[in-house]
């Protein structure tokens, strides 16, 4: 393991301590920190643990006072597991796991690791926030005794990042990627140009400043439509299949609510929902030309889309993306999306997000992932009750 300090700024650093140490710290420290969780209590293991390989462990300290922990453990011939890491409650909300990230993964790097691998609770954005942000990708769900769990993966691998991309969907294979996966390559195609410029169409009402010269406007769907199909090609870089003939029945006739961004008077972007249950809402399409991403829109977007979508009625939204597509993945964790499932359809492997307008529901995607035990309205609304000595 590492044994190199680790500060954190503000009175906090990370100290290499043994793997003992490490399990002293879990036995009187981890109530306080996962108290709050719900799994499911086994009985005595049959078997030993496997053995874990090399191991890393820190513990974090303000000043002179232990108040979490870092601990990872190797997997196999190229992986790396962060097994677990914990901040004693009164610690958190300060940034303390971002700023630990990037100075364990370098350890990791240099300890010659391909992959680092993570599972946590699938409603924990506090966790999954900043590990996307670190170039995570999600690879998986499972449901296991402390609930459902989303696996994460980086790899140190540029070749073999791509090559995830390239799984979900989200682009198409080249180069060495294309070669790894035993793929044969075509002739490069030749570079596109820019993005067309279409002005936007006449649109009535005012439209909603977004900042920056865009602004919003709602249009009928079949102006979107029109738009769309004139742009979609230039909007995306990922890789659907390709249906041998077109859809044999029409799309059913739902409730359907689009807008168009402009800037400068051409079009820059869309959004197109649609109503997908009798409670739920469908966030089927949202893209930024090339030249208008990286400018925060969409996380400028979601709120007013939200916000209408509520006043409609709505009590859940619900979107899928490509499971590597973290440009759009972090903005709707960080607007209060959860991570609900994961399905392969036309467009590749998709994660599914659902946002609830009702907090009760909210405490039950909580609930539902053992993030926290179901108490008042949620266990009631769930004919759950607690043993007394728990409640």
């Amino acid at each position: 393991m590492s044994a190199r300090v680790i500060p954190l700024g503000a009175g906090y650093e990370a100290r290499p301590i043994s793997l003992a140490a490490y399990r002293d710290a879990c036995a009187r420290l981890e109530g306080r920190i996962f108290g709050g969780n719900w799994g499911y209590a086994f009985g005595p293991p049959a078997k030993p643990p496997p053995p874990l390989g090399e191991t890393f462990q820190w513990g974090l300290y303000h000043d002179r006072d232990l108040i979490g922990w870092h601990h990872a453990h190797q997997r196999d011939e190229r992986t790396v597991s962060m097994a677990d890491t914990g901040i004693l409650p009164e610690h958190q909300g300060r940034g303390l796991y971002s700023r630990l990230l990037p100075h364990v993964l370098e350890v990791y790097r240099r300890a010659g690791y391909t992959l680092v691998q993570s599972h946590h609770r699938a409603t924990n954005n506090r966790v999954i926030i900043p590990k996307l942000r670190a170039g995570f990708f999600l690879q998986g769900l499972n449901l296991y005794e402390g609930g459902l769990n989303v696996a994460l993966t980086l790899s140190l691998d540029e070749t073999y990042r791509e090559a995830m991309h390239v799984r979900s969907g989200l682009r198409q294979a080249s180069g060495e990627t294309a070669r790894r996966l035993g793929l044969a390559l075509r002739e490069e195609a030749a570079e596109s140009g820019p993005a067309p410029h279409l002005p936007l169409p006449a649109v009535e009402g005012q439209g909603l400043d977004l900042g920056d010269g865009y602004t919003l406007w709602r249009v009928p769907y079949e102006v979107y439509r029109d738009v769309y199909t004139q742009l979609e090609d230039a909007a995306y870089a990922s890789v659907s299949f390709n249906w041998s003939a077109p859809a044999p029945l029409p799309e059913p006739g739902v409730p359907t609510y689009t807008w168009l961004i402009s800037h400068a008077g051409e079009v820059a972007g869309w959004h197109f929902s649609r109503q997908w249950d009798a409670r739920t809402v469908y966030m089927s399409n949202t893209a930024f030309l090339p030249e208008h991403r990286g400018r925060g829109l969409y996380t400028r977007l979601l709120p007013i889309v939200l916000d209408t979508l509520r006043q409609e009625g709505y009590r859940l939204v619900r979107s899928h993306h490509h499971a590597t597509n973290n440009a759009v993945l972090l903005p709707k964790l960080r607007a209060g999306f959860r991570i609900q499932g994961l399905h392969a359809n036309e467009h590749g492997v998709m994660t599914v997000l659902i946002y609830s307008f009702d907090p009760v529901y909210r405490d039950y995607m909580d609930a539902r992932s053992g993030l926290i035990r179901p108490e008042g309205e949620l266990s009631r609304r769930l004919g759950l009750k607690l043993r007394e000595e728990e409640a």
